[in-house]
């Protein structure tokens, strides 16, 4: 899948692209079952809220199939390889979960940030594109972004290791409300199967859920391999330590799955 010159201008500009209905319904079943899959097993990966609800899930993609063919899926590849301008490796797979009544918050920071400070990852030619496997709605913790602020480099920030179960250089209000006041507040919503790729310096968070109503989003966080990480101070199964290019699979790559849930439901 490649972009056009209208949304690759778009994507300069705001610092982010909606896509919708990327992936079909029955594609999304198949990813809906291997989320259920991963969120119920035992693995250090699998990291919870204080409640016990899954939060996310690192590096799915090493552990089961779905998930494995969607990391190398060219829907998701091919436009951030378009945009960095190269080959690019996966430095992080995430399947992050916002569980109804108990997804917690993702505090506002930019991900170049994190990928800089923890992994000495040189220069913010990596970015995250993400997969709606449910449907996103302004109820149910929907990613917020500050559009153009990617265009203000990196900000100060601290670590927070005690907001949430997961560590995150935060940026704190007074950053957060002038970069606001000058490109406001956006929260991308649309069904399942619909993507939205982003900056890695666009600052972004996520509210808690307190709907009725679950969400699950998929992160493929990617990076040109010439711009690999040079520290490996986190688990390498939050940042990878393979930095092979990554070879795009058949843009059917789903079928066979697709055909395997149909017929176990039939």
């Amino acid at each position: 899948m490649k972009l056009t010159q209208a949304q690759l201008t778009e994507f300069e500009r705001e610092g982010y692209l909606f896509l919708p209905n990327v992936f079909s319904a029955d594609e999304v079943s198949v990813l809906q079952q291997a989320a259920l899959d991963v969120y119920a097993l035992d693995r250090d990966e699998v990291w919870r809220e204080s409640s016990g609800a899954p939060r996310t899930a690192f590096a799915a993609h090493q552990y089961n199939e779905a998930f494995r063919r969607l990391g190398r899926h060219p829907r998701l590849v091919d436009p951030v390889m378009q945009i960095v301008d190269g080959p690019v490796y996966m430095h992080q797979y995430k399947v992050n979960a916002k569980a109804a009544f108990d997804g917690e918050v993702w505090q506002w920071h930019q991900d170049f940030g994190t990928w800089h400070r923890d992994d000495g990852m040189p220069e913010p030619r990596a970015m995250n594109i993400a997969l709606f496997v449910d449907d996103v709605t302004a109820a149910n913790g929907p990613l917020i972004f500050i559009p153009r602020s990617h265009s203000e480099g990196v900000q100060d920030a601290g670590h927070d290791l005690e907001t949430t179960s997961y560590p995150l250089w935060t940026l704190d209000r007074e950053n957060v409300t002038r970069l606001a006041q000058d490109g406001g507040v956006v929260a991308p919503t649309g069904p399942a199967g619909s993507m939205i790729m982003f900056h890695s310096n666009l600052v972004h968070a996520s509210p808690p859920n307190i709907s009725p109503f679950g969400r699950t989003i998929v992160y493929l966080s990617l990076c040109h391999v010439d711009n690999h990480i040079t520290k490996h101070k986190r688990a390498p199964w939050i940042a990878h330590r393979d930095f092979t290019p990554i070879e795009p699979l058949d843009d059917d790559c789903f079928a066979e799955l697709v055909d395997q849930r149909i017929a176990a439901a039939g």
